[in-house]
């Protein structure tokens, strides 16, 4: 069975041979420690392509944050990096002052300039399945674009200029969306951090009212294409599941273990594919192997029934040894009793 099969299977909960197996690297490992990942993955060979980094952030990135310092992003923002190899965060968000909204435009040519012919081919010539870049993020781009601290503050007034801006960066998603749309890949790959440690960042209700509809549309467009729609979230995420079901998200990435798994698996177990994860808080980071071991066997047990819907995913970050990275895969590996 080949990586797009085997994915396949699990989206459509037609028993797969195994859980299809996802890695995601952070910058310090691709940069700082490849050869230890790519030991992992030659190991543990991974079913979904073009996810091996972690999301959102494209190789000019990655090159960016190779070092301390700051870099300015498409939008125009400003982001500071503390420490080499890890993402820093926007102090200079380009549109912190009003102001400068009556010049702002999207970099539209990202989108209208965009040559798909490599990422035609390398579909073609692949049996994994194929994942999009990340494409709509409009929380998140809000917040690059405004400063977190200014679009609460805008969320609560409701003001013109921030469905103004809003509007705007949905109708760049838009387009995002329907280009990869016309690409050769399987899934469409988009996200937003939604969730604090034991609650969501914002109120469930506003989140329905404003960010709800925009997240059906590009599910809408997704389908029309006859492609699986791929979700990440951070955070506690629970008041929002069904939501995310309900507008038609295929798998999504969540932290699982900042919730109440069994709880999620008694409420939404056979809707969605429950695309990872592990950990990263505390188990990866700190456990020992067997302790993930046992981590990836809590997921198992409420979710992994042999019939699909659940994808062997987990994220390395910096503090992560090889060892727990690799127990997480070869936990994902054993028979398990039915």
């Amino acid at each position: 069975m080949t990586g797009r099969e085997r994915v396949l299977k699990c989206l459509n909960f037609d028993n797969p041979d195994r859980p299809p197996r996802d890695l995601w690297a952070l910058p310090y490992v691709s940069l700082y420690r490849k050869d230890e990942f790519d030991a992992v993955i030659e190991q543990y060979p991974p079913d979904i392509g073009l996810s091996q980094l972690s999301p959102g952030w494209d190789e000019k990135v990655i090159r960016a944050c190779a070092k301390a310092g700051s870099y300015k992003d498409d939008w125009g923002s400003i982001w500071h990096v503390g420490e080499p190899g890890i993402i820093g965060e926007v102090k200079e968000p380009v549109l912190a002052n009003w102001s400068a909204l009556d010049s702002f435009q999207p970099p539209w040519s990202l989108v209208r300039q965009r040559d798909l012919s490599h990422v035609n081919e390398t579909c073609r010539q692949s049996e994994k399945f194929m994942l999009s870049d990340v494409t709509a993020r409009p929380f998140e781009r809000l917040q690059f674009l405004r400063g977190t601290e200014n679009l609460y503050m805008d969320i609560a007034y409701g003001s013109a200029k921030f469905y103004k801006l809003l509007e705007m960066v949905h109708e760049f998603y838009l387009e995002d969306v329907n280009s990869w749309c016309q690409s050769n890949v399987d899934g469409i790959f988009f996200m937003d951090d939604w969730g604090a440690r034991n609650s969501l960042l914002i109120n469930p209700q506003t989140w329905r009212e404003i960010f709800k509809p925009l997240y059906r549309q590009y599910c809408d467009i997704i389908h029309r294409a006859d492609k699986y729609a791929f979700f990440h979230t951070d955070g506690h995420t629970e008041a929002i599941y069904g939501d995310l079901i309900e507008v038609g998200i295929d798998a999504i990435n969540s932290q699982l273990f900042t919730m109440d798994i069994e709880e999620l698996a008694k409420n939404y177990k056979g809707q969605v594919t429950f695309w990872g994860e592990i950990d990263r808080q505390q188990v990866m980071p700190f456990g020992s192997p067997e302790e993930v071991r046992e981590a990836v066997m809590r997921v198992r047990r409420a979710l992994d029934d042999g019939s699909g819907g659940v994808i062997a995913q987990c994220e390395w970050g910096k503090d992560n040894s090889r060892e727990n990275v690799a127990a997480v895969f070869g936990a994902w590996s054993e028979e398990m009793a039915r």
